[in-house]
């Protein structure tokens, strides 16, 4: 794998990130479940559901490896020590409030899949998993960091949306709430500490305007990705957008569907109206 993710540098106040849409496996993930069960672990898509972004000036951050060889929407505190070989030599997190994903087996370096189905039959060494994060999460995170501080640099502000899609209904090991019926959309903003609230509350009202359903922080407040670079007292706002992937794929084949157009026109409006918007001014 020649490039682990792709950046395109924006000229608005506008960010995007997909830390989830990764179909590159590398050759060192030695996984041992089936590859179309892993696959369904991706935010298959949502790349090319953003890909006009771009073109508006929109500055664009999208990983190509896969969130279940490192996920790149946790801290790297967040490691479940049971998958090593030897003793994890750095920090491990203890606030039971950020282990609730270590626990599902969803943490840095995830155990299971969402149906809880294992991916290792083997103990993974300390030093493969230092490599992902040097590889993987520290240029990422590096990418997003500099795409926000250059569009607040630029405008006195910045907006970031962290893009994501969920499944129709909850699996097993995916959320708190398994079972659950998922609605079109979840805006989150980790109980509106990530950004402000009428700027959340107006990507919520825009998308219902246009017939969706969508929910508030629930089940998906929003991880690393907004937490670490939300700071709405500093102007710099992150929210995470989940889409129910029954609006645009065939959540068995991965393939898209007759929504996936629709669906883009749509995001494609809602990212015109945030370009037009200045938070502070809300």
């Amino acid at each position: 794998m020649t490039s682990l993710f792709r950046y395109l540098p924006g000229a608005t106040a506008l960010v995007l990130d997909s830390p989830h849409s990764g179909t590159a496996y590398p050759d060192d993930f030695a996984y041992a479940c089936e590859l179309p069960t892993l696959r369904r672990a991706e935010d298959t898509h949502v790349d090319k559901l953003y890909d006009f972004a771009p073109g508006l000036g929109v500055g664009w951050v999208e990983a190509f490896f896969p969130r279940s060889y490192l996920d790149v929407n946790r801290d790297t505190t967040e490691i479940d020590v049971g998958l090593f070989d030897d003793a994890w030599p750095d920090a491990v997190a203890t606030d039971p409030g950020v282990l609730s994903k270590v626990r599902l087996g969803k943490g840095l370096i995830w155990r299971v899949t969402d149906d809880g189905v294992l991916i290792y039959n083997r103990k993974l060494s300390v030093a493969e998993v230092q490599a992902r994060i040097a590889r993987c999460w520290q240029p990422y995170h590096a990418a997003v960091a500099q795409a926000i501080d250059a569009a607040h640099a630029r405008h006195g502000y910045s907006i970031h949306i962290n893009c994501h899609s969920m499944p129709a209904i909850a699996s097993s090991h995916a959320t708190e709430f398994p079972g659950e019926a998922h609605a079109d959309f979840v805006v989150g903003n980790r109980d509106e500490s990530t950004s402000s609230a009428p700027l959340a509350l107006l990507i919520c009202e825009h998308l219902k305007s246009l017939g969706y359903s969508v929910a508030y922080n629930h089940p998906y407040k929003g991880v690393e990705l907004v937490r670490r670079y939300g700071d709405p007292a500093k102007d710099r706002h992150s929210i995470q957008l989940e889409i129910n992937r029954k609006l645009y794929m065939n959540e068995a084949s991965l393939e898209m569907t007759e929504g996936f157009v629709p669906l883009k026109a749509s995001l494609q409006s809602l990212v015109e109206r945030l370009l037009q918007t200045d938070p502070r001014k809300l």
